[in-house]
């Protein structure tokens, strides 16, 4: 094991989204992750091949049918050698699985048991389905989202899911888990999308109150109103991405497209932002977007080209870095942050399914004598 979270071991209840991303992060930083999938039908197949789901990448996979108390037994002999579990089900479904916050304190008073929903433990819709577009809906964030005379569009999902979601269960992970160790006493986290996303819109919440943020779509500083911080078309329908806040960028910004700050009016006229916005576009449609990036390259003018799905793995930057690495015969994310003394690392494709039932409970100290039994009554499946 690689990483500095060698040694964490996490039991994941397998699901989709936003508790499988956090628990492919803390498998990329080191920890030991359990997914605990459900038996698959036989012949059945997934609807993600497993080499390309990349949210299960650095786990194994026990397969249980947890309608069967043996598979409930078999959890909590993992819980009760684990640190955390994460789990992504709506409220109630462990309890009803036998596999709730008490059960499975009383079997690991340390254990950190983390609970992702969009719409929290509580509250009016908290057993209402939704997806990321409905979590982000009710928070503020879609309604400030793109063009001023169009809907708000959905973007991606990586603003409820994961980063309102996926990456505040890790922050409440590692948090808790330092408080269990420091203190010998596990906890229950409740993580809503909603919550989280909440949060992220601190800075445009105050913006608001404070009268320096409109509630009108693309008419603020990084919405796409201010036309310096949007996205131009260019000669080859291509698209550049301008990021000139700073006064100074902004002269580099100008100077690079053929203008003075003589030229126009002041950066930040707000009613002048329009007609900025159309003269800027006349130029940008000027020149290709390789041409715009040649142009103001090392200039600090804070443009870059807005790269497509396949492009970026390319950009010489992205290249340098080495973000995206070759493993399992396709093209992944690198692991995300970079250590100096504890590199995280893909150590282990994503699993299908129970494909790792064996070893992976006798690596959690399942007695062999268990897992045979488990495997005959059908409880346990070797895929």
């Amino acid at each position: 094991m690689t990483g500095p979270l060698s040694g964490l071991r996490v039991v994941e209840m397998g699901g989709i989204g936003p508790a499988p991303f956090a628990g492919a992060l803390l498998g990329d930083l080191g920890a030991d992750v359990l997914r605990i999938d459900r038996i698959p039908k036989p012949g059945a197949e997934p609807e993600t091949p497993a080499r390309f789901d990349f949210y299960n990448r650095n786990k194994r996979s026990v397969a249980l049918d947890l309608k069967q108390s043996a598979g409930v037994d078999a959890v909590l002999a993992a819980v009760a050698k684990a640190e955390v579990l994460i789990e992504g089900f709506r409220p109630g479904v462990m309890e009803r699985l036998g596999l709730g916050p008490d059960v499975c304190l009383a079997a690991n008073p340390r254990l950190v048991y983390a609970r992702m929903t969009g719409w929290g433990q509580d509250g009016p819709l908290a057993q209402e389905a939704g997806h990321d577009i409905n979590y982000l809906a009710v928070t503020g964030a879609l309604h400030a989202l793109g063009e001023a005379d169009r809907p708000p569009p959905p973007p991606l999902n990586l603003v409820a899911d994961l980063g309102g979601g996926a990456m505040y269960l890790t922050v409440g992970v590692l948090s808790a888990v330092l408080h269990a160790r420091e203190t010998g006493s596990g906890q229950t986290l409740d993580v809503a999308m909603v919550d989280g996303v909440t949060h992220l819109m601190s800075a445009f919440q105050a913006f608001r109150q404070q009268g320096a943020w409109t509630d009108k779509r693309m008419d603020n500083i990084v919405d796409g109103g201010a036309p310096f911080y949007r996205c131009y078309e260019t000669a080859d329908g291509k698209y550049v991405a301008v990021g000139a806040i700073e006064p100074h960028f902004y002269a580099n910004l100008l100077a690079c497209i053929g203008l003075s700050t003589g030229d126009l009016p002041h950066q930040n006229d707000r009613d002048a932002w329009p007609a900025i916005r159309g003269r800027f576009a006349e130029i940008f449609r000027a020149r290709t977007r390789d041409e715009w990036v040649a142009r103001t390259a090392g200039r600090d003018a804070c443009l870059s080209p807005a790269l497509s799905m396949d492009e970026a793995p390319d950009h010489p930057h992205m290249r340098a870095r080495a973000a995206h690495v070759a493993f399992d015969g396709v093209t992944h994310p690198a692991p995300a942050p970079r250590f100096g003394r504890t590199p995280a690392t893909l150590r282990h494709p994503a699993p299908s399914p129970g494909s790792d039932s064996r070893v992976a409970l006798a690596g959690w100290g399942v007695p062999p004598k268990t897992i045979a039994a488990l495997e005959r009554a059908g409880t346990m499946v070797q895929t």
